[in-house]
Parts: C-alpha cells; structure tokens; sequence
C-alpha cells in the first residue's frame, strides 16, 4: 500500500508540474504577443522610412533605370497600362487661359499645352518630387525645369524668366519654382507645361483642367491601347476651344477668351490683369459686376490677397 500511495503522489506531482510548465509556456506566449506586435509596427516603420528616402533619392526608380541631368527627356519603353496617382497636385499657374494645344500644330508635334502667363507671374510644383534639370535652351524651352515626381510622371515648365530652384533639389507640391517668361523659342511670354511618362510625352490635359483649376480625377489610368483617343477627347473637353483666345477687350490688360456657344447663344469669357494696389472691390467696380462673381467664377475667397499678374476671371 505504501508503495502504491508513493506511485499515486508522484503522478499527482508529475501531472501538476506539466501542467503548471504548460500554463507558464502559454503565459510566456501571451506576454511575447504585444513584443511581437510592437517589433512588427518597427519594421513597417523602418520599411516605410527606407522607401521614403530612395523615392527622395531617385523618384519613380521603378520606372526610370537612371537619374541624369543631361537630357530633359529621352524616350524609353511605356509600359502597357500605368496608374498615375493625381492627388496631392497644385496648378502650376493660376492662369486659366490656353493659348496652345497639345499635338500636331504648324507641321509639327506640339509636345505640351500652352498657358499665358505674364513676365514675373509664380510658378509652381505640381506634385512633390525632386528636380533632375535646370538649364537654359535658347532655341527651344529657353528658361526650363525638369521635376521627376514620385507618382512616375516628369514635369517640364519652359520659357521661365527666373528658375528658383537648383539641380536635385527635393520640392514640395505647390512650391515656388520659377517665374514666367518669354525666353527661348516664343512669340510672347507663357508657360509651356508637359507632361511625360518614361520620357514620352502625355497630352496635359488628360490630367489637368487649367480652365477649372483642378486635376481630372484623383488618377488617370494611361492605357496605351485607348490613349490616342482619351487624348483627342479631352483636347476637346480642357484645351484651347477656338482662334480668338486673345482677342482684345479695349485695353493690353483686357483680354477674352473660349467663346462658347450653348443653346445658340455665345457666352463670351472675359479676364482682368491685376494691376500693383488693385483690390477685387476695385475689380469689381471696374469691371462691372460684384465681388461675389468674380470668386465665385475663379474659386476664390474674399479675403484671398491679390499679386500683380494674376488673372482673374470676371465674366
């Protein structure tokens, strides 16, 4: 008997050690669990923070094999579809007149649009990204930037008066870059705006509306199969409608623009040059109509602080 109750204790004991060895292990577990968790959140940290500075490195290095400063563009292979991510944009140029369209034009391929500015006007970064040239080319964009954006595109901003940024410096979107112009090959001084993907050029208003001062969409999906088709149709949606773009309206700072013609009706719009001191209530009055319409027709607010230059929608 006493054997069997020596037997029977040890088990007992066996059996209550594995079992407490057990608990330990899943407590140990349980406890390992939040260290897990945090060590995880780590490394996305640090995932997150390596990709941030090879994008600051070399932009879209997925798209591009190298970074120079040699070429403004050199065409290389598209791919077949490529979602390119809009958001986060600025316009380059508050101005929302178009005086040149995309595409084929006096025998040959007009690469960009065409946006007046005048001389001194601000120039912007469109997205954020990192500028790969500045460089002058007096038979072509003259005065011009090259930014390479993290969304795969490059933006090229020609005939500039003033570049105010330097080779790989890193830009944010809406950042001031350069002041419009008339330099290079042009016949009267604004913007010339690109937009390319793998060096090849995209027509900009397949992303940009300058006359509505906003992006088309929070991406524009580029397909190569429908792209020649999407580029013809918003040239006739967002570029420039018709000849008389710069048709005078009395004055050198007068200038109307898109006639447009709905229910047999033309509805002709019209833009006033700021002038140094002028106010939008001096505006108004001038102009003859009120305050209210002149931000409402240009997404403005009252108190929104005016520069000489700026073009401003009144009609």
């Amino acid at each position: 008997m006493n054997l069997k109750k020596i037997i029977k204790t040890f088990a007992i004991s066996m059996l209550l050690a594995v079992t407490s060895t057990a608990a330990n292990a899943q407590d140990l577990l349980a406890r390992q669990a939040p260290v897990d968790r945090k060590m995880a959140a780590v490394d996305t940290i640090m995932l997150r923070n390596i990709t941030m500075r090879e994008e600051l490195e070399s932009p879209a290095a997925d798209l591009y094999a190298n970074w120079d400063n040699k070429y403004a563009h050199r065409a290389t292979e598209l791919p077949e579809t490529f979602n390119i991510d809009l958001r986060h944009f600025t316009m380059p140029t508050t101005s929302r007149v178009i005086t040149s369209n995309f595409g084929s034009r006096w025998g040959r391929q007009h690469k960009g649009l065409d946006i007046k500015v005048y001389i001194g006007d601000t120039i912007r970064a469109a997205f954020s990204g990192k500028v790969r040239i500045v460089r002058y080319e007096r038979g072509g964009y003259g005065k011009y930037i090259v930014i390479r954006h993290n969304n795969g595109l490059e933006t090229i901003y020609g005939h500039l008066s003033k570049q105010l940024v330097e080779e790989n410096q890193e830009v944010r979107s809406g950042e001031v870059i350069g002041l419009g112009g008339n330099t290079g090959r042009s016949t009267g001084s604004h913007l010339h705006f690109e937009t390319r993907l793998c060096g090849v050029a995209l027509n900009p208003a397949l992303m940009f509306d300058f006359r509505a001062q906003d992006v088309t969409g929070d991406y524009y999906a580029f397909n190569k199969q429908t792209y020649d088709n999407e580029s013809t149709n918003a040239t006739r949606l967002r570029g420039k409608q018709d000849s008389s773009t710069f048709a005078s309206s009395g004055s050198a700072d007068d200038f109307a623009t898109n006639k447009r013609t709905t229910s047999g009706l033309s509805d002709q719009i019209s833009y006033h040059k700021v002038k140094k001191g002028e106010t939008l209530s001096s505006i108004a009055r001038k102009r003859g109509v009120t305050v209210d319409k002149i931000c409402k027709l240009n997404h403005i607010s009252k108190s929104m602080r005016l520069r000489p230059g700026q073009i401003l929608r009144y009609s």
